[in-house]
């Protein structure tokens, strides 16, 4: 297969969301959109999970039972994966190759679920019987013979927390970071683990020409074997790990242990639009100035507005139901961080966000400038253009009125456009102009050539 390195367009599409249809099978889906999304300006798709789950094909893959099975063994009841088969997988790959599309997959390596059968261990001095062996019968260790049994993990998940050996490490971060997550926790101080997941992420990088990894759950993972398998594994290639970090001071920290070896989505910067949205015009948008991990390491940041986990009911739930389109023209038109657009929402909004991602790749270039003019409910922004090439002026309004009002703009004595409704204004000599949004809307507003 060929892989794309570095796409020439950055933003990525999380090309899924949390039960999506079992048919057709998903993989057909993506690479049938193929052209679309590339047309669109997407430059990477990040998939699920491509891996069988202990659900069988009901299992959305973050429920690992097998790595190695990325359809094409019998096992949990199916031979295909909740996304269809490995010919499926690999004709959506070549698909999404042939329209210069980089493609990342959902490296799940914290936990382990659906085991074959129990064994013995020992916890407090008692023999107690946990399911924690892993048969992987269906493969008849083709590819790889590694044994997954309780000697591999730390403890399971099942009617509570059965811990036969100490964990990795301790909770930090005020035990925002901990390592028993779910199902069976790998045991990552056993060197011959981290062999084993580094030769997978080997051949995995290998067998689908993987450009690129989202990381899933990495705060719960020993950080160390982490900063290992990037060095040994992701080479020159993007990552993205998933290290569910509200407090900003906790994101720096956790990228300075991993050795800025990968970038992170900006939680904190996720958590405000959220509260945007929940106040719906009761937030104060100068807030917004210089926010998140964006601003504190723009190079490391994966900006988003929603996931398959924050519109989903449990511990990450944090939906961005209002003000959706204004969080992505905030997040696609800056120039820190790298966007990434829910697939939920690039479905419903698809013609404002290829309208926005155009915008990025035409005119979201040069100086950026967070505006003085920014009130509690006016956001103003702005990129001063590149050579005479592009430039705008980004204006958020949370306010249920319309607003009008004096802008200083980057462009002196010019003629502007709002790409988004159409409306004209005029610059004077010093690029001041009356410039406008709708109510609970975003403005772009552009320099005419």
């Amino acid at each position: 297969m060929t892989t794309v390195a570095s796409p020439a367009r950055d933003v990525i599409l999380q090309a899924f969301y949390w039960d999506v249809p079992k048919d057709p099978p998903w993989w057909t889906v993506l690479a049938g959109e193929a052209k679309d999304f590339a047309a669109a300006g997407f430059g990477a798709l990040w998939l699920p999970p491509p891996y069988k789950g202990g659900a069988g094909v009901n299992d959305v893959g973050y429920g690992v039972y097998d790595r190695y099975d990325l359809g094409e063994f019998q096992q949990k009841g199916t031979t295909r994966t909740r996304y269809g088969t490995r010919q499926e997988l690999d004709a959506a790959v070549l698909a999404l190759h042939a329209q210069k599309i980089a493609v990342y997959a959902d490296i799940v390596m914290n936990h382990m679920m659906g085991a074959d059968g129990t064994e013995s261990v020992v916890i407090n001095g008692k023999s107690t019987k946990v399911w924690s062996r892993f048969d992987h019968a269906g493969r008849a260790g083709a590819l790889s013979n590694f044994q997954w049994n309780s000697a591999r993990f730390n403890g399971c998940e099942q009617s509570g927390w059965k811990q036969w050996a100490a964990w990795d490490f301790q909770p930090y971060y005020g035990g925002d970071a901990w390592d028993n997550l779910l199902g069976c926790e790998i045991r990552y101080a056993d060197p011959l683990v981290q062999d084993e997941l580094v030769a997978w992420g080997k051949w995995i990088t290998e067998v689908l020409a993987l450009d690129g990894y989202r990381l899933d759950a990495t705060k719960h993972i020993s950080t160390p074997f982490i900063t290992r398998w990037l060095a040994e594994v992701k080479g020159e290639r993007f990552a993205v790990s998933e290290a569910w970090l509200g407090n900003l001071d906790h994101l720096k920290d956790y990228a300075q242990r991993t050795a800025a070896k990968t970038k992170l989505f900006d939680v904190p910067l996720h958590y405000l639009f959220s509260e945007m949205s929940q106040k719906n015009g009761g937030f104060d948008l100068r807030r917004l100035k210089n926010a998140g991990f964006t601003a504190a390491r723009p190079e490391l940041s994966v900006t988003f507005v929603d996931n398959h986990d924050t519109v989903k009911a449990g511990g990450l739930y944090s939906p961005v139901e209002r003000f959706t389109l204004s969080a992505y023209a905030y997040i696609l038109l800056r120039q820190g961080g790298v966007p990434s657009v829910f697939y939920r929402d690039y479905a419903a909004h698809k013609d404002e966000l290829k309208t926005l991602i155009a915008l990025r790749n035409t005119h979201a270039r040069g100086k950026e400038r967070e505006h003085s003019e920014t009130a509690p409910d006016l956001y103003v922004y702005s990129r001063e253009g590149d050579a005479g090439v592009g430039g705008l002026t980004l204006l958020l309004n949370d306010a249920s009125g319309d607003f009008a009002g004096d802008v200083v703009t980057p462009f002196p004595n010019a003629h502007l456009k709002d790409a988004i409704s159409g409306a004209t204004a005029t610059s004077d000599a010093s690029g001041k102009a009356r410039l406008a949004v709708k109510g609970g809307s975003y403005a772009v507003w552009l320099p005419e050539t």
